[in-house]
């Protein structure tokens, strides 16, 4: 599905960041981008219907899974149109955006990686998440810890400087409480987006996180 095609007009895209160029070449990102991660969306419809049926996996060229290629620059100080990767969102069914919990792919020039969680979640539900570990904190260690999530994955994003309102700064879990974010994220190499093989590999990783998803999703009241 991806190719070295993909990674180029990505790091073409890069170095041209304009909607003159854009505009020129927007049949090939139609070909070498966009049509490639329909492609990957279609194929892993059926395989996040088997491992985590509360996932959508929208095929759509607009509006689906993948998210659109124009940047909101409106409050950005970076003015340029266009993003310079691939991002597939696999949201919860219950989510509205990005902020949802769903499993998330990534392909750049100089990144690919694979992620799983809730990024920059509202103020409710980052406090539901921070409860559900102070309640259960043996629960989020054994999550944490999973020895098949930490093969692959590091827990990522921002936090908090200082202990968040309402906890003790000497809570034996403050770092993790301290998170503003709860995302898994697995590099991947170039080789493995690029190769025959890369639809397994994307299901065994985010299979390794479904302990992590199953902690969330319980945490905000959803259904996994």
């Amino acid at each position: 599905m991806f190719t070295k095609d993909t990674l180029r007009f990505l790091q073409d895209l890069a170095a041209n960041n304009n909607r003159e160029w854009f505009t020129v070449n927007k049949a090939r990102y139609v070909r070498e981008v966009q049509q490639p991660a329909v492609e990957f969306i279609r194929v892993m419809k059926p395989v996040i219907g088997r491992i985590a049926p509360v996932l959508v996996a929208s095929d759509s060229a607009v509006g689906g899974s993948l998210m659109r290629v124009y940047r909101d620059t409106r409050f950005a100080k970076d003015k340029t149109p266009y993003k310079t990767n691939v991002g597939i969102h696999f949201r919860h069914e219950a989510g509205k955006d990005v902020h949802a919990p769903g499993w998330y792919v990534h392909l750049a020039p100089d990144q690919c990686f694979v992620g799983a969680g809730v990024w920059q979640p509202d103020a409710p539900a980052l406090a539901k998440i921070r409860n559900a570990i102070a309640r259960d904190g043996r629960a989020w260690q054994k999550v944490r810890d999973d020895r098949k999530f930490r093969e692959h994955f590091e827990l990522g994003g921002e936090s908090l400087r200082t202990a968040p309102r309402d906890f003790p700064r000497d809570h034996p879990l403050i770092e993790d409480l301290k998170r503003k974010d709860f995302m898994g994220l697995a590099a991947l190499r170039k080789p493995d987006v690029i190769g025959p093989g890369f639809v397994r590999l994307a299901q065994d990783r985010l299979k390794a996180t479904r302990p992590l998803m199953t902690f969330l999703c319980r945490a905000l009241g959803l259904p996994w």
